[in-house]
């Protein structure tokens, strides 16, 4: 729930309670100190995130050496701290509260209970994937991104934190083991696949210590910050007599299950696995959306948008097959693919930043508030994208790091020209890098700022897509318009396969290949968002989902308000009240349309 980025002085959360918002009533006042307590314990619990906000300084300096505990005594422990914190925020008369209180309550409530939900009814992980370790699960997947990307390097403090972070880094692999062993002695093994994927991608991260990011990066920073000392030896040491180790270790216990995996890819097979979905498609959806009907909007999003599809094939000469196929087709025509070089893939990123450029200047017309933060957009880097999907990164308020839309790379042809434009709208503006940075400068408490919705956060991502859309930035490239639907049909393709792989019990090899029917994606790429849901339950759903609500809700807009409504405030009302459950959201929506009415 919690995303990255926010000020670098804690003393933010107290602003929050003395300005515009500061509380009308004893209720209000009760829950703004409430919220206060919960960001801290948040901080205190994660020192990666007091990282990413930019506070590992000052009172909290001592968090850039750690990280957080992964034993399962850490699980305990915050489960029991969900616990607690339900508690008290029960304690608050709901009823005394209104407008972006009641919002705030509503919110953190959502959050606590479904947690408290999955805590009481499963034995094993609720929090995203069931499994502790996978090809996308892990700290061997986590840590070497989060240090190589957040971890600043200024001064020999900052040096000496790296290692010690190195070294709970081995801890942490430790701790992961200990947890897999009991998941496992519970039932809970991952897919065959996962457990392959995983592994190799362990062996591509454990590399000789003079290549590896891990040794590197801290060797670099020094360098570059002017700290003296051997920071390579010093990170050599931690990492080939701590890390290694710890990730043999590891990759030894995955080997030791793979004959116990099997290869059915739903979690129906997992104890009270069909429970379990359904828990899973409440949490990341936040709506009481059923299996069944996530695989109905699936399909009918999918007649709808390959209607459309079938138009702009006609246009370019692509007549023969169905929707699916004629993406393949296209897919193998190599149109609009660059050179699979290191060339290739920088001219990639200079291109997008002219699209970038394109669309920014045209944001005004849709948006009233922009974001401070700047934007850049990274390659991931080769010793990850093997596991790691295109993504963005939130930026931190104090200036220190921008917002990061990562691109993986790995090979081009995954990647032709004319489905990036739609990309790079949904990472960066006006889809995650917008609504992220707004809601870090927003007049919210902090942990409002800091929590993040998938199906809120995915559904403005995909949502803001039609926005552009709408704009008419495809208007006479339809080739471009069909990388537009493209990506909306891989958002109805996910509702379809991932209750299909859950729900229905469909294999790894049918889901394959109904999301290639749909639309047209390579087989490896298909393959590897099959496996992400396959580990990962109901969160590919939570994309159209999202993006269904907030478009329900603008027409709600619209037609309450008439000739009064204003895109660029509705969509501000929307980003400026922070990422939160789609219940929540309804009010939220409710109470724009009654102040523009007063207006």
């Amino acid at each position: 729930m919690i995303a990255a980025g926010a000020l670098a002085a804690f003393s933010a959360t107290r602003t929050y309670a003395q300005t515009a918002s500061s509380p009308s009533s004893a209720a209000e006042a009760q829950l703004a100190r409430f919220l206060d307590e919960v960001f801290r314990e948040t901080l205190d619990d994660s020192p990666e995130l007091v990282t990413s906000l930019g506070l590992d300084k000052g009172e909290r300096a001592a968090a850039k050496a750690r990280l957080h505990d992964a034993s399962l005594e850490g699980v305990a422990r915050r489960k029991a701290r969900n616990t607690d914190q339900l508690r008290r925020l029960k304690a608050i008369d709901r009823r005394q509260l209104s407008g972006m209180a009641a919002v705030n309550y509503d919110t953190l409530l959502f959050e606590l209970e479904t947690t408290e939900e999955g805590n009481r009814r499963f034995a094993y992980p609720t929090g995203g994937s069931p499994y502790v370790l996978a090809q996308i699960c892990g700290a061997w997947q986590e840590v070497p991104d989060f240090l190589d990307s957040q971890h600043t390097v200024e001064t020999r403090e900052d040096a000496e934190a790296y290692l010690a972070r190195l070294e709970a880094f081995a801890r942490n692999m430790d701790a992961e083991v200990e947890r897999v062993r009991h998941d496992a002695g519970l039932g809970v093994i991952p897919p065959d696949f996962a457990i392959a994927g995983a592994l190799a991608g362990m062996t591509v991260l454990r590399q000789p210590a003079e290549t590896s990011t891990l040794v590197t990066s801290l060797a670099n920073k020094a360098k570059a910050a002017g700290v003296a000392g051997d920071w390579m030896a010093a990170a050599t040491k931690a990492y080939e007599g701590k890390v290694i180790p710890a990730l043999d270790r590891q990759m030894a216990l995955l080997k030791s299950l793979q004959p116990k995996a099997v290869h059915d890819a739903g979690c129906w097979r997992l104890p009270d696995g069909e429970a379990y979905y359904a828990h899973m498609l409440k949490a990341q959806t936040t709506t009481g959306i059923s299996p069944d009907e996530v695989h109905k909007l699936g399909r009918d999003v999918t007649a709808e948008l390959s209607a459309r599809a079938d138009v702009l094939f006609r246009e370019l000469g692509y007549t023969k097959g169905t929707v699916g196929e004629r993406y393949i087709a296209l897919y193998e025509s190599k149109t609009g693919v660059y050179p699979n070089t290191d060339a290739g893939k920088a001219r990639i990123i200079a291109d997008l930043n002219e699209v970038v450029k394109k669309i920014t200047a045209r944001l005004p017309e849709q948006f009233g508030t922009l974001p401070k933060a700047p934007l850049e957009i990274r390659r991931i880097p080769p010793a990850t994208e093997g596991g790691s999907s295109t993504h963005y990164e939130g930026p931190s308020l104090d200036g220190s790091r921008p917002g990061v839309y990562w691109l993986n790379l790995r090979d081009t042809a995954e990647s032709p020209y004319w489905f990036l434009p739609t990309t790079t709208y949904h990472e960066g503006n006006p889809g995650h890098h917008m609504q992220i940075a707004m809601q870090l400068e927003a007049d919210l408490p902090m942990i409002r700022r800091v929590m993040g919705f998938g199906a809120y956060a995915e559904g403005w991502a995909l949502y803001s897509e039609q926005v552009v859309q709408e704009m008419g930035l495809y208007q006479g490239e339809p080739l471009n318009e069909l990388g537009y639907i493209h990506d909306a049909l891989l958002r109805s393709a996910r509702l379809v396969t991932d209750s299909g792989l859950h729900h229905l019990r469909w294999s790894r090899e049918k889901a394959i290949a109904e999301m290639r029917a749909i639309e047209g994606d390579p087989e490896p790429l298909a393959a590897q968002e099959i496996e992400r849901y396959s580990v990962w339950p109901g969160q590919a759903c939570s994309y159209m989902v999202g993006k269904v609500t907030i478009l329900r809700l603008r027409e709600k807009a619209q037609k309450a308000l008439g000739p009064k409504y204003d895109p660029r405030r509705f969509h501000d009302a929307v980003l400026l009240s922070g990422s939160m459950p789609l219940t929540a959201l309804e009010n939220v929506v409710d109470l724009y349309i009654a102040r523009e009415k007063q207006a």
